[in-house]
């Protein structure tokens, strides 16, 4: 694992666990990382990552407009 080393000016309130997470987060929301990945580097389970992203405005899906209208037309075609 490479190590980074952040110059972070005195007025920006974050600690190390926050910066990862966020940076998590972000590599996930990129595509740079796997959900696995990004939650191994943030220190959390896969869980709890996912219930962390939404306050960083990531979503765990990944779909387009038009692959989400495929996708609810698909499940409206299935009866119980």
């Amino acid at each position: 694992m490479k190590t980074l080393i952040l110059n972070i000016p005195e007025n920006v309130e974050i600690d190390e666990k926050e910066a990862k997470t966020l940076l998590a987060a972000k590599l996930y929301e990129k595509g740079s990382l796997s959900l696995g990945q990004a939650a191994e580097l943030a220190g959390y389970s896969k869980r709890t990552f996912m219930e962390l992203l939404s306050n960083y405005d990531v979503s765990i899906f990944d779909y387009s407009a038009t692959e989400l209208e495929n996708e609810l037309t698909n499940a409206q075609s299935y009866h119980l």
